[in-house]
């Protein structure tokens, strides 16, 4: 069986813990992978391996950083099928949409290679005689990301490049569930001409995350994941005085209003709700139906759920794969199959999926498309992140009703409003307590120049991802106060404070 171990110092590194988790194919319920799980010492080793790197690399010219970025994505573009393929190996989800992970991932490095407008600074000259002041940013030192299951290239493409354009150096967590994408990605930067040490990898689980969190030599700490996870990673990294972006769960809400186009707004409800088997921090996991919209949109969300093809993710005809492992599939289930004695109306049943044509899926993680109705607060299905392909809809009377149902919820991560009432949708887009707002676009995930985040629960800390938040989190602020008196001007002393003139 094969082993992945750790990338420290631009080679492989073989584990010496001795302790190993496996790795699932989801799709067979096989296992071919085993991960090692990093030891303290191993996590020593790949932060040992960053600081050494850090001074050279941040003192490297934005010209040669962005070379390398440069490099970077063409082996990234052309490698992109192969790691596509991994994600659906061990992840599970269809290929076409591992294609698009990697694709929004490269969004991120094509951000970075466009480093220097980011990094220019601000000059004020004469701010007193003969006095200009200038503000610069600098990398931090160190940065630990630590990466979820659910998309394992594209979260760390989050991170790590737009952490090494800034001048830091890097140590990546992958999930131990499906690591050899990530581990991939940084075969590819040492490829594409990366140095020594400035981007490693360890696997493992927590023991590896709680020596990031609480290593000295750690600055700053990136983390993508549940909200348990994340409150426990703000709380232990802050602690230790690091600088700390953690993105939590969610559970994300897309509002109909009756004078939406009912067939787009169910195209979009299915297509949210389903994709990646809903392992999304962006999935719409409710849909708020407000007046008549209700009957005729669960109408059109059950026709189209029904229809949907479930497989392998290396079939081309399949629309959804697996779940990522036996437990998770189950656990999912029990939200479909306990759905009915809390209250809620079972439209679809996914628990019994039919897979034609794949013998060899018998023993795989699948589970079919669910899609509950009448549901409300205080049932599980509602009240928990269920992360899996389980849509809940909840009627409402008014614009108002659905609104405090949102903004009530604890998470706050993404949300849309379907509608045809600009009106209405530019109310929503203001008074809705999301970080991430779509109008008429059901999973509002922005582009690389903006920056992606939530509010309340699906976020800790003060910066989000990529973007401008992500450069400003990468770095920090210097302001320098320059004085070349004239040879002839001796200046005296003076005690007093010092003013503008």
């Amino acid at each position: 069986m094969k082993t992945l171990g750790h990338w420290i110092g631009n080679k492989p590194h073989e584990s010496a813990s001795g302790t190993v988790g496996p790795v699932w194919n989801p799709a067979t319920g096989a296992q071919h992978t085993q991960v090692a799980l990093a030891s303290v010492d191993e996590v020593d080793a790949a932060v040992a391996a960053a600081k050494a790197a850090y001074r050279e690399w941040s003192q490297t010219s934005l010209a040669r950083r962005t070379a390398f970025l440069f490099r970077y994505r063409a082996l990234l573009d052309a490698h992109r099928d192969e790691i596509a393929a991994l994600i659906t190996a061990e992840h599970g989800k269809v290929h076409a949409d591992a294609l698009g992970e990697v694709a929004r991932g490269m969004e991120i490095v094509e951000l970075a290679c466009g480093i220097p407008e980011k990094l220019k600074g601000e000059l004020s000259t004469e701010v007193s005689t003969r006095v200009d002041v200038s503000s610069i940013r600098q990398p931090v030192g160190v940065v630990a990301g630590i990466s979820p299951f659910n998309f394992p290239a594209m979260v760390p493409m989050w991170m790590f490049p737009l952490a090494l354009a800034c001048g830091n150096t890097f140590v990546l967590k992958p999930s131990e569930k499906d690591p050899s994408a990530a581990y991939r990605l940084a075969e590819l930067a040492a490829e594409a001409g990366l140095p020594e040490g400035v981007l490693n990898v360890v696997n493992g689980d927590k023991v590896a995350v709680d020596r990031l969190l609480s290593h000295p030599d750690v600055a700053a700490v990136s983390f993508v994941g549940s909200t348990p996870i994340a409150r426990h990673v703000q709380a232990e990294a802050t602690a230790a005085g690091k600088r700390v972006q953690a993105l939590g769960g969610a559970k994300n809400h897309m509002l109909v209003l009756p004078d939406a186009d009912l067939d787009h707004a169910a195209d979009n409800a299915v297509s949210a709700a389903y994709g990646s088997a809903g392992e999304r921090c962006m999935a719409v996991s409710v849909v708020v139906a407000v007046g008549a919209a209700g009957d005729a949109l669960v109408a059109r969300i059950a026709e189209r759920a029904r229809a949907l093809r479930i497989g392998p993710g290396t079939d081309p005809a399949s629309e959804m794969g697996p779940l990522i492992t036996r437990e998770h599939r189950d656990k999912v289930a029990s939200y479909v199959t306990g759905a009915a004695a809390q209250g809620a109306e079972v439209v679809v049943d996914g628990t019994g999926p039919v897979l034609e044509g794949h013998p060899e899926c018998a023993d795989g993680f699948f589970l079919g498309v669910s899609l509950l109705d009448k549901v409300t607060p205080g049932m599980a299905a509602y009240d928990d992140e269920i992360f899996g392909p389980v849509l809940s809809v909840v009627r409402a009377e008014t614009y108002d009703e659905a609104l405090a149902l949102i903004n009530s919820s604890k998470w706050g991560n993404g949300t849309a409003v379907f509608t045809r009432d600009g009106g209405a949708a530019r109310r929503f887009q203001l008074e809705v307590e999301a970080g991430m707002v779509g109008v008429n676009v059901p999973i509002p995930v922005p582009v690389g120049y903006h920056s992606f985040g939530g509010w309340k629960q699906s976020l800790f800390g003060d910066l989000h991802v990529y973007g401008n938040d992500g450069v400003q989190f990468y770095t920090r602020g210097k302001v320098i106060t320059t004085r070349w008196p004239d040879p002839e001007d001796s200046g005296g002393v003076n005690l007093g404070f010092p003013s503008n003139h």
